[in-house]
């Protein structure tokens, strides 16, 4: 991708985080430069950790009616160090937090990132990231696709929003 692909690409998402900043309901608008056919991404939001340098949890729904099958292979999150797309699974009889695998996508597939289920975790979260701001989440797909939204964030004993 050339440098002004680059520029473009971030002048885009920009204008969707400055346009959504007070409706985290709004999906986001897709673009053919950046943005993935069919997916739409609404309620983002990124809820602290109680415990200050703990992890955070990215919840949103995803709603996909694109005519090509997809998986969401990684996220990253807008001044976190990393993130990993996280699922819960039974093991041994105890339900466990675990990284997710791919999570697949087809023509009218809709998942609810949320408490107890699929998330996001973001870890070594820069200080700048305060409740009341926002910050973007990207989701790669298979083929390497990007789909940047942007998400409130929100301190932990506001987690029922």
């Amino acid at each position: 991708m050339n440098i002004n692909k680059v520029a473009a690409v971030f002048l885009a998402a920009s204008c969707v985080s400055l346009a959504a900043c007070g409706d985290a309901e709004a999906p986001v608008a897709e673009t053919s430069e950046a943005g993935i056919p069919g997916m739409t991404i609404t309620d983002g939001r990124m809820v602290l950790n109680a415990v200050e340098g703990n992890p955070a949890a990215v919840y949103f729904n995803l709603n996909y009616d694109g005519d090509r099958g997809l998986a969401v292979r990684k996220a990253s999150v807008e001044g976190a160090s990393s993130a990993m797309l996280h699922e819960y699974a039974d093991n041994q009889g105890r339900r466990e937090m675990m990284e997710a695998l791919p999570i697949t996508l087809s023509k009218g597939t809709k998942l609810a990132f949320e408490p107890g289920s699929r998330h996001v975790m973001a870890m070594g979260l820069s200080p700048d990231l305060k409740a009341g701001g926002t910050t973007n989440v990207t989701l790669t797909v298979s083929g390497g696709k990007t789909m940047t939204f942007p998400v409130e964030i929100v301190a932990a004993g506001d987690a029922d929003r």
